[in-house]
């Protein structure tokens, strides 16, 4: 009798583990960089150790759960900041799918709001394309990780470090919500790739700052080519006054007839600066998305224009380089470099990427950009850098 109990609880065991697969991983990413202005080169360090946990729950469900440990060396500061990474629960039911937890989002540019957020978001997959629709909330972040800057004050605390005796005011990011819908359709008409959302941003950390975004991308390919172009429109309600943001991207990409896997683009960015008349104001994102490895500006009030290659010369080896120009909308939004002219300058930077094997890579990157090819401030320090990255996977 107690040989069959056992045996009986061993076969439930045995079903459990068919039915409950489970994957257990680690994730190291070091990353040593040297440089910075021309006359003041410095050393930094960043490296992030994550732990992650996913499960299939029967046949429709699945749970990740992802944790990280930050360490840092910069401006001669160690920092150890821990922080919750993607953690989401996916419940799949015929041609829908049910997210909640912390999760991915990025709007249609890239550019609006990208990165992780807490919240839930459902979509449904029909003939006429993908619905979506999703609500979510900043306070719970790690400020640095969700980079929302859409007020000077915000912006500033970013450069505050996290101080666990004051740990509420310096750690988490501003509250606010976010609530997109979304249509997307990967073939209309049979020609093009088409991604609409509406995004409401709200407010409630007494800043008193809203803001709507309603944003489309279009793609069409064509033979090697495709063509991809993008715009939004923004209505910024700041203090009971209202005014617009525009912004916007165009770009060309070619698959080179080479016996290589490379590619060539051409991509132009745009975001509307401050108007004369207030009804055109700086362009204001939900999150920042830093323009150019170097320059590093926030996408408001600010264009740029980019030449990028990228080769893929071996199946573990793959290269780019890129030339991207800066240019400012206005004179006020963007003041790192005076206010005398508008072109603040060109940045070049490459990068070598080597996967010996699957998990493992190598990632030299270096780059400089050039205020002397402008005329805000030509005379300004050109910054430059070196770096390594490092990313090791352990299953």
């Amino acid at each position: 009798m107690r040989k069959k109990r056992v045996l009986f609880i061993l076969l439930i065991l045995l079903s459990c583990q068919i039915l409950w697969a489970k994957d257990f991983g680690v994730i190291l990413d070091q990353s040593l960089r040297f440089g910075g202005q021309e006359k003041d080169p410095k050393f930094d360090y960043e490296g992030i150790l994550i732990p992650r946990f996913s499960a299939l729950l029967g046949d429709n469900s699945e749970l990740l759960i992802s944790m990280g440990i930050n360490a840092s060396y910069l401006e001669e500061t160690w920092i150890i900041v821990p922080e919750l990474l993607r953690t989401e629960m996916a419940l799949r039911f015929g041609k829908g799918e049910l997210k909640f937890g912390r999760m991915y989002y990025t709007d249609p540019l890239g550019f609006i709001a990208e990165g992780l957020f807490d919240g839930a978001g459902f979509s449904l997959s029909t003939a006429a394309g993908t619905f979506s629709i999703g609500t979510w909330y900043t306070g719970l972040l790690y400020k640095n990780r969700a980079e929302i800057t859409m007020t000077q004050a915000e912006l500033e605390s970013l450069d505050v470090k996290p101080d666990y005796s004051n740990f509420a005011n310096t750690y988490f990011a501003p509250k606010r919500l976010l609530s997109a819908l979304e249509w997307e359709h990967p073939s209309l008409g049979n020609l093009f790739k088409v991604k609409a959302s509406i995004l409401g941003q709200f407010d409630i950390s007494g800043a008193d700052l809203h803001s709507q975004y309603a944003a489309l991308r279009i793609s069409l390919p064509v033979d090697k080519f495709v063509f991809s172009l993008g715009g939004c429109l923004e209505l910024i309600e700041d203090s009971d006054e209202f005014g617009i943001g525009l912004a916007g991207e165009a770009g060309i990409a070619w698959m080179l007839p080479t016996p290589i896997e490379d590619c060539l683009s051409l991509m132009g960015r745009f975001s509307s600066g401050v108007n004369g008349d207030n009804s055109v104001r700086a362009f204001l994102p939900v999150t920042t998305t830093a323009q150019g490895e170097l320059l590093e500006a926030k996408f408001s009030g600010i264009s740029m224009l980019s030449l990028n290659y990228l080769g893929r010369f071996h199946r573990n080896f793959s290269a780019s380089l890129s030339s991207s120009y800066f240019i400012r909308t206005d004179k006020e939004t963007y003041q790192n470099y005076g206010t005398k002219g508008k072109f603040l300058g060109n940045e070049f930077f490459g990068q070598l990427i080597w996967s010996p094997v699957s998990d493992l890579q190598f990632n030299l990157s270096g780059g400089v950009f050039l205020p002397s090819m402008g005329n805000a401030d030509p005379d300004a320090d050109k910054l430059w850098r070196i770096g390594l990255n490092i990313i090791l996977s352990l299953y």
